[in-house]
């Protein structure tokens, strides 16, 4: 089609004058002819002059009463959707629709753009134009704001190159933030009238720490402002964080306090040493500080290097924090720590105690399991229940604690409902016993060879024979619309925490020696380290139970979706189909990368 051609249709007037133009100046090139065919072709498509005249509605929903948003958070709400469809997504087949609909990632993706048009958050962040002004001067901004009993949200520091005073960082949600006339990099000239030139951070808290009222800034801008947009970012914190006790924070009334599992929700990570988070689903609108992942690891490593080596750099202070500065620290960023190692050995990680029930794992196969990981932060979604998809259910815990008999309790409440897949073994069947049963049983070189293929979640060998688990069958389970009850050893859930499966793992829990013995001696448990003699659990017994829970929770802690006290069987057997019946039924927060 020729340029008149396409001048003569009703099609987007700039791309057809764009057009002609490339036909105008083709002889003048030296592109080839299939450069020119391609963007030719591109400035007539039908996708190119629709996209065109959806920008130009949006720039124009000002004047169209009918393109108008009736309101900003359709994301929002179709979640508050999901959460009232989910109890009768079983009872009409609409609401089953709906539910499956809503968590489409196009259906997403659009009420996202929605969303993104209704705030206006489309347009390009391009730099202020510089205003013209005299040599010998330069363009000042006055801003005022209410003292309250609220901080001001921002911190300030010494500019390492001019000896300035600078606005540090801009805290999303506070009252300089919401402002809108305070940005990260401004340069603090006065403060009610007194001039800052010269002076530290400190005094110029003090200033701030004597005014009443009204506090007048005088700033000069910063050459250029970063994005105010909000991470859309949620992670899942594996450690507690105390800001009143981390003497390195920039302003310890400005951190934000929390535990080991909360869900952040992660405003702006600009700064490379601090984030800027909410604890989700809390009201308050204004951010807090937390160390960042970067940050965090570092001082882990930090704080496990060998005793008695000093770190390669210290900390520097740089700034203070704007605001109540009876209670400010000076601000500290951490630049480098020791480069050493985690304090644990490099060597082959030790098989199981020889007591330890059947399944022990190969060293060759898994010599990095007993090695730790830094836990800091784990990005997270929300997922979903699924009719016909039963999240499994994974028990943790040292030899002895009581995971079988929960998982025996557990899946005798409704056979029907609940299985456990049958694990194979190389040993010659006993008398009695039935294959597929106790065990499927087969040949060493048959077992040996699915070892090999990776055929198996678990695996060890235990006097001459071999155990083991295999995927098929929890998978086989899962597809049988069951809900899989698991008690591995603590190393597979390298195998299990797995998109496919997207287990949920609960941590059983000893209590204390002395309430061990006590509960377990009450009942007259029997000890689970001796395979053939029935006897009650002896002292040394119970204190490896308690020294391999510490181990594992220290190791593993962070993979745990829940942890039961199993101090009384029957209240953890409560509390454990409490948490199945939650997993089943509500929505839970799970791994970014299990996204479908």
């Amino acid at each position: 089609m020729s340029a008149v051609a396409m001048a003569n249709r009703t099609w987007e007037p700039s791309l057809s004058n764009l057009l002609a133009s490339l036909e105008e100046s083709k002889q003048e090139l030296t592109n080839s002819d299939e450069e020119f065919s391609f963007l030719s072709n591109l400035l007539q498509s039908k996708e190119l002059h629709a996209l065109f005249q959806v920008h130009n509605k949006i720039l124009e929903g000002g004047k169209d009463e009918k393109c108008n948003p009736i309101l900003s958070s359709s994301m929002q709400i179709a979640l508050e959707v999901l959460e009232v469809i989910l109890p009768r997504i079983n009872l009409s087949e609409d609401s089953k629709e709906l539910f499956f609909l809503l968590q489409r990632p196009h259906m997403q993706g659009l009420l996202c753009a929605h969303d993104a048009v209704a705030q206006k958050d489309y347009f390009p962040r391009l730099p202020e134009i510089p205003q013209e002004v005299d040599d010998n001067e330069e363009t000042i901004k006055i801003v005022q704001l209410v003292k309250s009993n609220e901080p001001m949200g921002a911190t300030i520091k010494t500019d390492e190159d001019t000896g300035k005073i600078v606005i540090a960082r801009v805290m999303h949600g506070g009252a300089a933030d919401r402002s809108g006339l305070i940005h990260v990099g401004d340069e603090v000239c006065e403060v009610n009238g007194i001039n800052v030139e010269g002076k530290v951070p400190n005094e110029v808290l003090k200033i701030l720490q004597n005014s009443e009222g009204t506090i007048t800034f005088k700033l000069i801008p910063a050459e250029s402002k970063d994005s105010s947009r909000e991470s859309k970012v949620r992670v899942r914190a594996l450690f507690d964080y105390n800001a009143s006790k981390d003497q390195y924070i920039p302003c310890r009334e400005a951190g934000l306090d929390f535990t080991k599992g909360t869900i952040l929700h992660i405003v702006s990570q600009n700064d490379p040493y601090w984030w800027q988070a909410r604890i989700e689903g809390d009201k308050n609108i204004r951010a807090g500080l937390i160390p960042s992942r970067t940050l965090q690891e570092r001082r882990i490593i930090h704080e496990r290097s060998l005793m008695g080596k000093d770190p390669n750099k210290e900390f520097l202070a740089n700034g203070s924090c704007l605001g109540n500065p009876e209670k400010v620290q000076l601000l500290g960023l951490c630049s480098e720590f020791a480069k050493t190692s985690l304090g644990f050995s490099d060597c082959e990680t030790p098989k199981c105690s020889v007591r330890t029930k059947k399944i022990m794992y190969d060293t060759a196969e898994a010599d990095d399991f007993d090695r730790e990981e830094i836990a800091t932060y784990e990005e997270v979604i929300k997922l979903y229940p699924r009719p016909g998809f039963h999240r499994p259910i994974v028990l943790i815990g040292p030899p002895g604690v009581g995971r079988n008999e929960l998982k025996r309790r557990l899946i005798a409440t409704d056979p029907e409902k609940f299985g456990t897949p049958v694990p194979y073994t190389s040993r010659p069947i006993r008398p009695g016993e039935i294959n597929g049963k106790e065990y499927f049983f087969v040949t060493r070189d048959e077992m040996q060879e699915q070892i090999e293929s990776g055929n198996f979640i678990e695996f060890g060998e235990y006097k001459g024979n071999f155990y083991g688990t295999s995927a098929e069958s929890v998978v086989s389970i899962i597809n049988a619309g069951l809900i899989c009850v698991l008690t591995p050893h603590y190393q597979a859930l390298k195998m299990l925490r797995t998109p496919q499966l997207k287990p949920y793992i609960i941590y059983i829990k000893p209590p204390s020696f002395e309430v061990l013995k006590e509960t377990r001696s009450s009942v007259h448990a029997r000890s689970t380290f001796d395979e053939f003699n029935s006897r009650g659990f002896t002292d040394e017994e119970f204190q490896e139970i308690v020294r391999s829970s510490e181990r594992i929770e220290f190791l593993y802690g962070h993979l745990f979706d829940e942890s039961i006290l199993n101090d009384d069987l029957s209240s953890a057997f409560e509390q454990l189909l409490y948490s199945v019946h939650r997993v089943d039924t509500e929505p839970m927060w799970v791994p970014a990368a299990w996204a479908d």
